[in-house]
């Protein structure tokens, strides 16, 4: 096990670096009014600044600002994400000046203009959707997230997706986009690539990205997942959104000790406690303490 985690690479995002076997918790923090998780809780501002600020004494290295629902939902302008997103990312910047700030979009000029005001990382979660979008990263020297979604269209629901092999085909896509991310001036290690459970894809499909993820790893680029209360979770279990916290540390856990490096999540204390814990079994962190039968 230590033989593998040293082949992995350094994350380097921000002002901060997440050597091998270190798990990033990435806190998500909506400035949408229709979030399928939290219904707009953090969509006024002075919410969501609470909501970073509690992140951080939870134990988050990242946090992700989201400005347009994920799936369907009501259109939202630019200018809207804009609105929602610009200066709220510059205020995130000015009271924690070393949290590494996400910003998902799959609009490039809302990337660009979030990279100006202090975000480290543009979590692209429609595949390049938009063709200038590692090209927006670059010029602010941001990160970037690589994902799959099958060929749909931003915020399009999947529909009979089928795949000769649904694994192979999230590698291909998400490493030939890091690749173009290099060769647009993105740094090599500031790329993360996600297998985007539920995004064109169905439960199934879903399942068996879990637990073929080490094939993703393999890769060599950094390995992100967002499987918090997601569909397929809530499917399994048959559980509504506000149930599958259970589901979801055991699906971050296996994805953990195949090698994934950042987890985008909801409940930050939870995540971190049983990631902490995964580290210390895969030999990447000590214990705590151990007092135990000892003395």
């Amino acid at each position: 096990m230590a033989d593998e985690l040293t082949a992995a690479g350094v994350l380097r995002l921000g002002r901060r670096e997440f050597g091998p076997g270190q798990f990033a918790v990435m806190a998500i923090v909506n400035r949408t009014p229709d979030s399928f998780y939290d219904r707009g809780a953090t969509f006024a501002t002075d919410k969501a600044y609470d909501a970073i600020a509690q992140a951080v004494d939870d134990g988050a290295d990242l946090v992700d600002i989201g400005g347009v629902k994920a799936g369907y939902g009501e259109p939202v302008s630019e200018t809207e994400e804009l609105r929602r997103t610009v200066d709220f990312v510059a205020g995130i910047r000015a009271r924690h000046p070393d949290l590494v700030i996400s910003v998902d979009t799959y609009r490039s000029g809302v990337a660009r203009r979030v990279g100006e005001a202090g975000a480290d990382l543009i979590n692209d979660t429609w595949a390049g959707a938009d063709p200038e979008m590692a090209a927006a990263a670059a010029a602010t020297g941001a990160g970037l997230v690589c994902s799959h979604v099958g060929g749909l269209t931003p915020r399009t629901d999947p529909h009979r997706m089928a795949y000769d092999d649904v694994v192979a085909d999230v590698i291909r896509t998400t490493t030939a986009l890091a690749e173009q991310a290099v060769a647009a001036g993105v740094r090599r290690d500031a790329i993360v690539i996600d297998p985007t459970h539920d995004f064109g894809k169905n439960t199934l499909q879903s399942l068996e990205l879990t637990r073929r993820l080490d094939e993703l790893v393999a890769t060599g680029w950094p390995v992100l997942v967002a499987v918090s209360n997601k569909d397929f979770i809530g499917e399994t279990l048959d559980l509504p959104p506000g149930q599958r916290g259970s589901g979801t540390l055991a699906a971050l856990s296996v994805s953990a000790w195949l090698g994934a490096r950042v987890f985008r999540v909801h409940d930050v204390p939870a995540a971190r406690q049983a990631l902490d814990l995964i580290a210390v079994l895969r030999g990447a962190k000590q214990p705590a303490g151990t007092r135990r039968s000892l003395a």
